[in-house]
């Protein structure tokens, strides 16, 4: 939120006092003195007045993980190992994890701290792409393309999914890029046309790509300009 907003909502300070804090330049934002009240304050910030912290802020922390199957997409599980059981991280309890996937679909999943970030990645609303590559049982027919794209009809959340792009890569491979993520989407989009999927496995999100050096099981910290690029 906006600096003025963030301090302005502290009981100590009323919008008058804030005002003059920004003008006289006694506030500092991760160390550095503001004046804007427009300024931005995120949840890692680290906001000072006159030398106090007034929020200490936090490490924000990314991480990309090729997850294995026969794991599930959860912080815990009492029967199950998670993805976060594959993390050998300090405070693994604080982490949250950014597009889910089932228990036995492979592939890219990002583990994240940061709300905000997370949220802009899965919103439907962001139309960032997440792409699988998808095994089906039988063959899959060139109407598949034509009627991902103009949509299926979900009865049970009664609505139609948004346009997808299905590309063959062989008889019974393809890639498949949407831009929600429904219950079972992929699985329930090829149910259409009764072709059961055999394998799942998810190489993108957005304008994020699975490392293709990470094995199943192993993970790594995001690079400064992968976190940008969300």
């Amino acid at each position: 939120m906006r600096v003025d907003r963030f301090l302005s909502n502290l009981p100590r300070f009323n919008r008058k006092q804030v005002r003059l804090l920004l003008v006289e330049r006694r506030v500092s934002v991760d160390g550095v003195t503001v004046s804007d009240p427009h300024h931005e304050v995120r949840a890692f910030s680290r906001v000072c007045v006159d030398g106090e912290m007034l929020q200490a802020g936090t490490q924000a922390r990314y991480f990309m993980l090729h997850k294995p199957q026969g794991c599930v997409s959860a912080t815990s599980d009492p029967q199950h190992p998670t993805v976060l059981d594959l993390l050998d991280e300090p405070d693994k309890h604080t982490l949250h994890i950014a597009g889910r996937l089932d228990y036995n679909t492979t592939g890219l999943i990002l583990i994240t701290n940061d709300g905000q970030w997370s949220r802009r990645l899965t919103q439907p609303s962001t139309k960032l792409p997440k792409v699988y590559r998808v095994e089906t049982e039988q063959p899959i027919g060139p109407e598949y393309a034509e009627t991902f794209k103009a949509g299926l009809y979900f009865a049970f959340e009664d609505l139609t999914t948004q346009p997808a792009e299905l590309a063959l890569l062989g008889p019974n491979t393809a890639r498949l890029s949407i831009i929600e993520g429904r219950y079972h989407q992929v699985k329930r989009m090829f149910g259409h046309f009764d072709n059961k999927v055999i394998a799942l496995h998810r190489e993108r999100m957005g304008p994020l790509q699975l490392d293709t050096s990470l094995a199943p099981g192993e993970y790594r910290a995001l690079t400064d300009d992968e976190i940008r690029q969300v």
